[in-house]
């Protein structure tokens, strides 16, 4: 009992490091935003009220979900991962995979803000079972890379061109929206579980390439929502996407506005406890049958679920109710005026620059590199390269809602780039970059710039399907030609040390 109201006590400075941590990730958006509405764009008071107690509700969210995900959800992906590989049996690591695939996909925070985008075209359940089902099949497809010592690079070559040829015989209404599933289903929740599986698939084996090998998981399960929801589209067929109908703009009392979260909190309570429940049930089958583990990690494990949950459905309810119906409004606004709607590209570069600057998986990214490289990337280079590289990316995909332009004529030439430096950059950084792809896009691009874009195109009259979705798309491709350049800048500059070492070892020999 003494130990656990210690880790209650711990968990109280950890959840203050953790907010703070989400305050500076939605600072930068919510202060863009502050201005936007006090200068050029007019919402009602209500809006923006119901915006600031959105704002408040999404970084106490954060902050205890952050939490959760490393007090449980880790652990249990550790635990998991550890358990299945220690049988070293195939036919009970493949079928695990693909459940563990299919359950932590539905918890995504970032796919069910996607999800509910869509409920005027595909059932919210039909969609997230589809991407999971997705990751699912492709987990087992990387745990049997690894084991047969498959190359990474040849098979996201082969798995890049199966999407691109998909792509034509796919409806265009579900192409942008394919390519943004891919980007939001590797999120907090789903990592910590495909990392701990990797490292346990690459225990298995002895080589000295082993551990590179771990690398390439979260890639490949990146790919297989995108062919999921391409099928998905195929047999649909929609000739559009139908978004969820917005209220009109009313300007609640104090009451209405307490009402709008108090009304809408069931259902996320609800969405939330159906995603988690079965990690949950999981988690309690493999410690009746599995490996035994510590009475106090399991109770610890168990409070860090309590932390999930609360956290998951106050990021839900703060998002839906508090950003999306503000992100869809200044997009509106903007793109409504024929003078101005130009300036949605400067305005979407500067989010997507100040997004990926607060983004704490970038953080660990650029921390994992420079350890990689033993310095010769400092993590300022990486972390510029980055913004720099998402806000071109936004700019990018407000360029296309302004101007009608389809999403194949960035997305191929990207992915063509990417794939070209895989066989001229080192393995590792072609491993960390397809891995990282699903990095810049994390909770405040799926929260914020989709309904922004959604809202332009509305305004400006658009395709909503071929040219509203497709932002995260765009921002998950940066990060693979981005470290990749860093990878051939490292690459140079060893071979540059190498060299002069050879030319000063020749020189003592001559002396």
């Amino acid at each position: 009992m003494k130990r656990n109201v210690n880790f209650i006590r711990a968990d109280k400075t950890i959840i203050s490091e953790k907010v703070k941590e989400a305050f500076s990730s939605v600072l930068p958006i919510s202060l863009i935003v502050f201005i936007l509405c006090l200068t050029v764009i007019p919402i009602t008071s209500s809006e923006f009220l119901l915006f600031l107690i959105g704002t408040a509700l999404v970084v106490i969210g954060m902050g205890l979900f952050t939490l959760g995900a490393d007090t449980a959800m880790t652990p249990i992906g550790e635990y998991v991962g550890s358990t299945v590989m220690r049988t070293k049996k195939l036919w009970i690591i493949v079928p695990i995979c693909f459940i563990v695939g299919v359950l932590i996909t539905i918890s995504e925070p970032d796919l069910a803000v996607l999800a509910t985008r869509l409920v005027g075209t595909v059932d919210y359940w039909t969609l997230i079972i589809t991407v999971g089902v997705g990751v699912g099949v492709f987990l087992v497809i990387a745990f049997i890379r690894i084991v047969l010592k498959i190359k990474l690079s040849h098979l996201l070559i082969g798995c890049y061109v199966a999407v691109f040829v998909l792509s034509y015989f796919v409806p265009q209404t579900f192409v942008p929206l394919a390519f943004d599933s891919g980007g939001v289903t590797t999120g907090p929740m789903s990592v910590p579980f495909i990392i701990a599986i990797g490292t346990g698939v690459a225990s298995l084996r002895n080589d000295r390439n082993a551990e590179n090998d771990s690398f390439g998981l979260t890639a490949l399960c990146s790919v297989g929502p995108i062919i999921a929801v391409m099928i998905l589209g195929i047999i649909f067929n929609p000739d559009k996407i139908a978004l969820p109908t917005t209220p009109p703009s009313e300007n609640f009392d104090s009451l209405g506005i307490a009402g709008a979260f108090l009304t809408a909190l069931p259902h996320y309570m609800k969405e939330v406890g159906i995603a988690l429940l079965p990690i949950v049930c999981f988690f309690f089958v493999f410690r009746i049958f599995g490996q035994k583990i510590n009475k106090h990690d399991f109770i610890r494990i168990i409070i860090g679920v309590i932390y999930t949950y609360v956290g998951l459905v106050l990021f839900l309810l703060g998002v839906n109710v508090g950003f999306l119906p503000v992100g869809t409004r200044i997009g509106e606004i903007i793109a409504g005026s024929e003078s101005y709607a130009w300036t949605l590209i400067p305005i979407g570069m500067i989010i997507g620059f100040f997004v990926v600057a607060a983004e704490p998986a970038v953080h660990v990214l650029t921390k994992q590199v420079y350890e990689i490289t033993s310095g010769a990337i400092p993590k300022k280079a990486l972390s510029t390269s980055l913004m720099i590289g998402v806000a071109f990316s936004v700019g990018l995909a407000m360029a296309r809602i302004v101007f009608h332009i389809p999403i194949t004529y960035f997305l191929i030439p990207g992915y063509l780039i990417a794939i070209v430096l895989t066989f001229v950059v080192p393995d590792i950084f072609t491993a960390i970059a397809f891995d990282s792809g699903g990095v810049a896009s994390g909770a405040m691009t799926a929260s914020f710039l989709i309904p922004l874009a959604l809202g332009a195109c509305t305004a400006i009259g658009g395709n909503v399907a071929t040219e509203g979705f497709g932002v995260v798309a765009m921002v998950a491709m940066t990060p693979l030609i981005a470290i990749q350049i860093l990878g051939l800048v490292y690459k140079i500059k060893m071979a540059r040390i190498k060299k002069k070492a050879q030319q000063n070892a020749q020189e003592e020999i001559l002396d």
